[in-house]
């Protein structure tokens, strides 16, 4: 009976031991887990809050882990506020798609009906001296930026949306007299190229033909060219008048061409009856044309061949 008692205390005692033995084993694991990094620390935290004890079930780590909200939080965060906007940064602008009242409307080498309107408006107050042409030189700029100076705005010598809409509150608008006047356009000062000897001076800014000997004008009229920026312009520089012919059809357009006055690879001076008709309405095709025939007329006869000819902004 001894020996069977003793051999079962003997059992039991080893069932205890056994059991101790597992509780350690498990406990340790997990701290190792942690220790070598194959886990993440915050997976290694949810391990410890879950099961405090050592004796918890050794798959309560790993099924906490599983759960937790660390484990789970990448996937489900949410996107930040600068994330949001930078995918849609033009619902913030304020603009709605509108240019600002900045950008640039008018400036040097706009040829528009806008400019036109423009220089009648400045004429109204007294800043453009001339009759408008439709072309923003520089005489135009100079004028916008002396009306900007006194307004106070920043002086450019361009039209922005403010220029223009100050312009437009000071002024009315311009009847068909004031954009097309029938009288001659004002001389610009002439180049000093056109001050000595006998010179056609011909400005593009102020769309006019001096006939000039010697610094003297002794006649003057209106003049049109052709569009500036094509292979149709007129072309600038210093020339001479190589040809005359009193009457003349393009041989390219089929056109009368009176008076012509040629000075560079068949561009001349010469009259036009659609320049008399329609004003600056239209363009040459390069040639400088002339609407009053008896002025051009009377040059014709006093140009000379090798005259100079002067076409300048």
């Amino acid at each position: 009976m001894i020996h069977r008692g003793a051999g079962r205390r003997g059992a039991v005692r080893r069932a205890l031991l056994s059991a101790a033995a597992v509780a350690l084993a498990t406990g340790c694991t997990a701290q190792a887990v942690g220790a070598a990094g194959s886990a993440s620390p915050s997976t290694a935290t949810a391990s410890t809050a879950v099961s405090p004890s050592a004796t918890a079930p050794p798959a309560a780590p790993s099924a906490a882990s599983a759960g937790s909200p660390s484990a789970t939080a990448p996937s489900s965060a949410p996107a930040s506020p600068s994330s949001a906007s930078a995918a849609s940064p033009s619902s913030s602008d304020g603009t709605d798609g509108k240019p600002s009242g900045g950008a640039v409307l008018m400036q040097k080498g706009s040829e528009t009906e806008q400019v036109r309107e423009l220089q009648a408006r400045l004429r109204q107050i007294g800043y453009f001296k001339r009759s408008p042409t439709a072309f923003y030189g520089t005489i135009t700029s100079e004028a916008v930026s002396a009306f900007q100076k006194k307004r106070g705005l920043p002086v450019t010598g361009t039209v922005d949306g403010t220029t223009w809409q100050r312009l437009l509150g000071m002024t009315r608008t311009p009847t068909a007299d004031e954009l097309r006047p029938a009288t001659t356009n004002p001389l610009a000062k002439p180049d000093e190229r056109c001050m000595t000897g006998r010179v056609l001076c011909i400005s593009k800014e102020s769309r006019t033909l001096a006939w000039m000997v010697d610094g003297t004008v002794v006649s003057a009229m209106d003049v049109r060219f052709g569009v500036e920026g094509t292979e149709l312009a007129t072309r600038e520089g210093t020339f001479k008048v190589d040809r005359k012919e009193r009457t003349w059809k393009s041989t390219i357009y089929h056109t009368s061409m009176p008076y012509s006055l040629f000075f560079s690879r068949g561009q001349a001076v010469h009259y036009s009856a659609d320049f008399a008709a329609k004003g600056y309405n239209g363009n040459s095709h390069g040639c400088v044309n002339v609407r009053d025939k008896a002025k051009l007329a009377k040059v014709f006869d006093e140009v000379r061949v090798g005259d100079k000819v002067v076409v300048y902004w």
